[in-house]
């Protein structure tokens, strides 16, 4: 049975490594709906410029992409690190 994930993306408009790592994500994303019985992903994209808090955490990390809330990575999305591990469930 297909497990559900909370993926989040947490940038600012005007980011251009925000702007690829969306790529990257939606692309990962495509990749694995195409398999068998895939997970069933919600993306969710957060700005720091909206949540003070995100701000204080993450502001020199962006972007920034979580997991089921846990850190995956940041700056640079590894695509084959990402798929690996949203299919690892």
């Amino acid at each position: 049975m297909a497990r559900d994930i909370r993926l989040t993306l947490i940038g600012k408009p005007g980011c251009h490594l925000c702007d690829d790592a969306r790529e990257v994500v939606t692309a990962v994303m495509a990749e694995i709906e195409a398999t068998d019985d895939p997970p069933r992903i919600e993306l969710v994209e957060r700005s720091i410029l909206d949540d003070d808090e995100l701000r204080g955490r993450y502001a020199e990390e962006i972007p920034v992409v979580l997991i089921d809330d846990v850190v995956h990575n940041y700056w640079r999305i590894d695509p084959v690190r990402l798929k690996t591990a949203l299919l690892a469930g």
